[in-house]
């Protein structure tokens, strides 16, 4: 149904967004402000595919390359398309007005996602477009191509069939797409993530921990279960009365700030984390690129296991 694929943004998202499609066997065009930007997320792609191949999580495919064409023509690069999938630079008027000339070049039924993670499709899409009806979000996780999760998230104009359409497509992406019904800030799994988020930084503020000792805790205790062994699936695993209980002892004393002073003191301090070398931890002494690695294996090792369960 979705046999050829426009990826509008050849940064890191939308590249890994293009090696999927690509391993799927889709005709992908990825096209961004000039040929050498495009070049280089086909690059990055590149990288993408030989990784997943190399861990055994692609298949060996030595045509899977040709598949991706770069455009700097965006009219040209939506002739054919059957997807379209935004991945710019998260701008609201950036994206709303990209928007609108998707809306304008493709036939009312091809469908047009974002793949924001922090805004809402009702933002982008609600003054931008004359076909909602085929717009809504669909979010990648970084990395785009280790990361099975896709949010499609629906506004109250998307056609639902057309969503569900989608998310099967996405499945033949090797992705696990879910449908998030309203179109509420954070989506899905931000939302939890930001309350994981807060009530870390709230533990470092009040001294309870180090930021150091609160990822630990994190990694070695919630975490190593989270890929096989959902919090829902936990809470009915050990007893609603009991998680029942716990949460009434804990719940009243967690933040509810909006803005945590934690993270608002260091953003005021412009230690803004690994990009000014200050954050939470001294970027100085801690390698990102080492971190980066670490995570990209874990996430290798943890999909191979959940393919044997």
């Amino acid at each position: 149904m979705f046999e050829n694929v426009t990826v509008v943004g050849a940064g890191m998202m939308g590249s890994g967004i293009a090696s999927m499609a690509a391993l799927a066997g889709k005709q992908v065009v990825l096209v961004d402000c000039s040929i050498e930007q495009t070049q280089r997320g086909k690059e990055k792609a590149a990288v993408c595919i030989r990784e997943l191949q190399e861990n055994g999580l692609a298949s060996p495919d030595s045509g899977v390359m040709d598949r991706i064409t770069c455009s700097e023509n965006l009219e040209e690069a939506v002739k054919h398309a059957d997807l379209v999938i935004e991945a710019i630079f998260e701008n609201l008027q950036l994206k709303q007005e990209m928007f609108g000339k998707l809306d304008r070049l493709l036939p009312a039924q091809v469908p047009i996602l974002s793949n924001t993670s922090g805004m809402r499709i009702t933002d982008i899409a609600a003054k931008a477009v004359c076909h909602p009806e085929r717009t809504m979000t669909a979010h990648f996780w970084l990395p785009a191509h280790l990361v099975p999760l896709v949010e499609i998230v629906l506004w109250e104009k998307t056609d639902r069939e057309i969503a569900v359409a989608v998310r099967d497509e996405l499945k033949n992406w090797d992705k696990q797409p879910v449908l998030v019904n309203r179109d509420l800030p954070g989506q899905l799994a931000n939302r939890i993530l930001q309350a994981i988020i807060r009530e870390a930084a709230n533990i470092v503020e009040i001294g309870l921990a180090s930021a150091e000792d609160v990822d630990i805790a994190v990694k070695a205790g919630m975490g190593i279960r989270f890929p096989a062994w959902g919090p829902l699936e936990h809470v009915d695993a050990v007893g609603l009365d009991l998680c029942l209980s716990v949460q009434e002892n804990v719940l009243p004393g967690l933040s509810s700030e909006a803005n945590n002073p934690a993270m608002q003191r260091l953003v005021e301090q412009e230690k803004l984390g690994y990009k000014a070398k200050r954050g939470f931890y001294n970027w100085e002494e801690k390698d990102m690129d080492a971190l980066v690695k670490t995570r990209n294996d874990f996430i290798i090792a943890a999909r191979r296991q959940l393919k044997k369960i």
